[in-house]
């Protein structure tokens, strides 16, 4: 097996996800400009973040106690880092670089990173207070894989200004080069999630002109994204994680009570038709979201083909039971049956045709994107590749010409 993950870099990022990582006392990883590893990200991981042959950017578990029986050690050799498979060395690999922002603090005092994090290559905000999932009483109704009520707080700020936060982007934009910022929230009582991150989207698009996409519970009035949509927002995902329904309700007692399955799954299919609507200069997708591990490989392979069936692009995490999670003490799931979920999250993505692949700089350490998968496939898809390929260099041009007029216009208005 090592030959291959030597040759495979998709293999190599699933096999990590499953087994992770344990580091040698050669190591020096912060010493080293690499990022600190943090306890938990976006309520889903935690890790080591990697970059792989291939340019394929992981967070490998290193926390977790399932990672100290990993068959991969990291051992740092005459300034270089290498993944030892069983013992052997399987390929070198480089630590993501720590930006000098890191260290910084915004003009109220707040560490920078307690705002926002590099997720990979893009800035990831949780905004506002944590999810209420986990303080409903007399029983919190949290997602049983799910650490944000560990987090918060943590090493995440539980209260961030409009200011605060771009400050922050600036400094991301400035010295990192992101060009997309992604907001996450839990649910709050009364659906105020988007009313709470409209204002930041805003600022973004009018003073800098990145990339934006949200992450919430799908709001009960569906014209909200219509609206989402008009004021540049260029992603919204929805994560229903499990298309089991069985599984659905025990995993996520909350989405289920508050929103169940099938309306997660037409705010999916509303907002995949919003494409052609909204401004032509905005690119948007809509992404349904799952976690494979948490139900048979054979559901989330219909998860997958559903998604795709209605134009939507589906996101696929692979489980990690955190430390402190309801499902702390379960395994992770086996490499072998997560290869033919995600060989199929790059064909039927392809089969549909959907844009994948195009963002310039948008590199995700959390999850394997679509395109990325191709790896595990033995179909080629010339004439779909050939398109992307057109699709990526035309959205490229687009998206600096649209950077350099913000700009412009920012400056002239100073």
């Amino acid at each position: 097996m090592t030959g291959e993950l030597a040759t495979n870099p998709a293999l190599l990022k699933l096999d990590l996800y499953c087994q992770g990582l344990r580091l040698d006392e050669s190591c020096f990883i912060e010493e080293d400009g690499g990022r600190k590893i943090l306890r938990t990200r976006a309520g889903l991981g935690s890790g080591l973040e990697l970059i792989l042959p291939g340019e394929l950017w992981t967070n490998a578990p290193v926390s977790e106690p399932f990672a100290a029986r990993s068959p991969y050690t990291l051992h740092r050799e005459r300034g270089r880092y290498w993944l030892r498979h069983e013992g052997r060395d399987v390929v070198p690999v480089r630590l993501s670089p720590r930006p000098n922002w890191y260290e910084a603090a915004t003009s109220t005092g707040k560490p920078m990173t307690r705002i926002g994090t590099l997720q990979g290559t893009y800035l990831g905000i949780y905004q506002a207070k944590v999810c209420e999932y986990w303080t409903q009483k007399p029983t919190k109704v949290n997602c049983k894989f799910c650490s944000v009520g560990l987090n918060l707080g943590v090493d995440d700020a539980d209260e961030k200004s409009v200011e605060e936060v771009m400050e922050v982007i600036r400094a991301a934009r400035a010295e990192s080069g992101i060009t997309y910022v992604d907001f996450n929230t839990g649910h709050y009582e009364g659906d105020t999630y988007l009313d709470i991150l409209e204002p930041f989207i805003v600022r973004i698009k009018q003073e800098l002109g990145l990339l934006v996409g949200v992450q919430t519970p799908p709001h009960r009035d569906l014209k909200r994204y219509d609206h989402l949509r008009e004021i540049g927002v260029n992603r919204v995902s929805f994560c229903f994680e499990i298309f089991d329904r069985e599984l659905f309700e025990e995993i996520c007692p909350g989405k289920h009570a508050e929103y169940g399955l099938d309306f997660y799954l037409e705010a999916i299919r509303y907002c995949a038709t919003l494409g052609a609507k909204g401004p032509a200069d905005e690119p948007w997708v809509t992404n349904g979201e799952i976690i494979a591990g948490l139900e048979p490989p054979e559901s989330s392979i219909r998860a997958i083909d559903w998604i795709t069936s209605v134009g939507a692009i589906p996101t696929v995490c692979v489980f990690r039971p955190l430390v402190g999670t309801d499902l702390e003490d379960h395994e992770p799931p086996r490499t072998e049956d997560m290869v033919p979920i995600f060989r199929r999250l790059y064909e039927s993505t392809m089969e549909a045709g959907l844009p994948i692949g195009c963002a310039p700089n948008i590199h995700v350490s959390l999850v394997m994107l679509p395109e990325e998968c191709r790896y595990l496939s033995p179909r080629r898809y010339l004439w779909q590749s050939a398109k992307l390929g057109v699709m990526k260099r035309v959205f490229a041009r687009r998206f600096d010409r649209k950077l350099r007029e913000t700009e412009s216009r920012a400056a002239a208005s100073a």
